[in-house]
């Protein structure tokens, strides 16, 4: 008898000894109330652990890098780059220098720029030769 009362004390004690503590629910996506801060995190996470892919842009990224390391492709590109650089520097120059720009059509490698006087200003147009087209207009001041 001395032995169930010792053990009915020894547990009644440490219950009453012991406490518990209450969980808390922070939810880590952003989308649901998380911190925003776990986005960038948890983007690089899923990326990480993306098995498929996609046969669109393998080979894309494939004609990128053997264009890239064609030494043709490259002096080729950067003349490009030189010459728009240039005549974007004289049409600016130009403008907002001493002298105006001149109305007409220019045609520089794959490019062919047309510039004409607008109500708002003067507008370049820029189109080149795989169908891609740009508008600009330089306004009056």
């Amino acid at each position: 008898m001395k032995n169930i009362l010792l053990l009915f004390l020894l547990s009644f004690g440490i219950q009453a000894y012991s406490s518990g503590q209450g969980f808390v629910y922070h939810p880590n996506n952003p989308n649901f109330g998380g911190n925003t801060f776990n986005y960038s995190w948890m983007l690089s996470s899923a990326q990480a652990q993306d098995k498929t892919k996609d046969p669109t842009a393998t080979t894309a990224s494939r004609t990128t890098t053997t264009g890239a390391t064609n030494p043709l492709n490259n002096f080729a590109q950067s003349l490009q780059s030189q010459l728009l650089n240039r005549i974007t520097n004289s049409l600016i120059g130009n403008q907002f220098g001493e002298g105006t720009l001149k109305p007409g059509n220019y045609t520089f490698g794959d490019y062919q720029v047309q510039i004409s006087n607008g109500a708002d200003g003067v507008i370049v147009r820029i189109v080149d030769g795989k169908g891609g087209e740009t508008s600009i207009t330089i306004p009056y001041f």
